[in-house]
């Protein structure tokens, strides 16, 4: 009798440490619809997940080009990408009847994204290309790669995005272009790292635009860019050479509490709307020669460590001195001003010896 008690103390007790542990281990939750299901290609991965566990359940990029093809869209979360995402490879297409109204896009070689591309919170390994010099990817869905780290390239250049561009919180570590770009509704790039190399020359943004607060850690490219609505790059830090020559702002600019430290170029750059500057700070030169400013600028509290250019600007309101000429300026006044004091008092005391 005293066996089976002692025996059922040790199975109840074994009970009792073995479930907590069989709890924890299977924190991991994975969303994976049943395949040929639905419209869009789903694989969530709670934030519970190991990075084991991540590798076990990764997407190849051969099975989101496989979705494309199938006409889906991709919703992906907390997941690793791996392999290269070739968009390029895609079957030739119709230009969407959305666009039938753009004829500088009329006789491209067309590819589409039918659905969505949400990449969110996820790790890509590999590259994501569009390089076909001559053709267009279309993307009908909206692209959504919040808080995801891409660690190699990213080229979208030649793309024309129907729906919202979120990159809010994405990493990336390696380049990024969007050259020639086309952006039909509103793009959020808030608190966004960006790589040694960023582009967006001759892209087109036809919705309101912001990169508040983001990081360009490299060369950063808005050559020739049209922005057509508002635009918002308050507290954004430059690290490298920046050029917004050439570029349109058909809005409100707010550079405000943006930050320069390579060279900074707005040379031919038409400001349609308000221009605000307010306590940016240019750590190198800053060339706004021949610039347009049809609205307000607004240059107050700003800083140029190296002096700025404004030769042949068009503005609104007569050249502020920028504050550190300013600060500047009242040291030599305040210099002259001691040493004339000085020479007085010398001057002062010679006439009084006498007397």
């Amino acid at each position: 009798m005293m066996n089976r008690i002692c025996a059922w103390i040790v199975v109840g007790g074994l009970t009792i440490f073995w479930f907590p542990l069989g709890a924890g281990a299977s924190n991991c939750q994975v969303d994976r619809p049943a395949s040929g299901s639905g419209t869009v290609f789903t694989r969530h991965l709670s934030v519970g997940c190991t990075e084991q566990e991540r590798e076990a359940q990764a997407v190849d990029a051969a099975q989101v080009l496989q979705a494309f093809r199938e006409g889906k869209g991709i919703d992906l979360s907390g997941v690793i990408l791996r392999g290269d995402l070739m968009l390029d490879s895609l079957p030739v297409s119709q230009l969407p009847p959305e666009l039938d109204g753009m004829k500088e896009l009329q006789g491209r070689e067309i590819r589409v994204v039918p659905g969505s591309m949400m990449i969110v919170d996820s790790v890509v390994r590999g590259t994501i290309t569009h390089r076909s010099v001559q053709g267009l990817l279309v993307v009908k869905g909206s692209v959504t790669f919040s808080g995801t780290r891409f660690e190699q390239l990213v080229d979208l250049s030649r793309s024309v995005f129907l729906q919202p561009v979120t990159l809010s919180r994405a990493v990336f570590l390696q380049e990024s272009f969007f050259v020639q770009g086309r952006f039909l509704r509103d793009v959020v790039a808030e608190k966004t790292s960006f790589g040694p190399h960023t582009r967006f020359h001759r892209s087109v943004f036809q919705g309101p635009v912001t990169f508040q607060q983001s990081k360009f850690n490299g060369m950063a490219e808005f050559l020739e860019v049209g922005f057509e609505k508002d635009v918002n790059v308050s507290g954004t830090s430059f690290k490298l050479g920046t050029g917004f020559s050439g570029s349109r702002f058909q809005g409100l600019a707010n550079f405000s509490e943006a930050s320069f430290n390579g060279q900074a170029f707005f040379t031919f750059t038409q400001f349609g709307g308000d221009a605000d500057f307010h306590q940016a700070t240019f750590r190198s030169t800053a060339d706004f020669s021949n610039a347009q400013f049809k609205g307000r600028d607004d240059f107050s509290s700003s800083s140029f460590e190296q002096g700025s250019q404004f030769t042949s600007a068009n503005r609104s309101a007569p050249v502020q001195v920028p504050s550190g000429r300013k600060s500047e300026f009242m040291q030599y006044a305040v210099i002259v001003i001691l040493l004339a004091f000085g020479a007085l008092l010398i001057v002062y005391r010679i006439r009084r010896g006498k007397a």
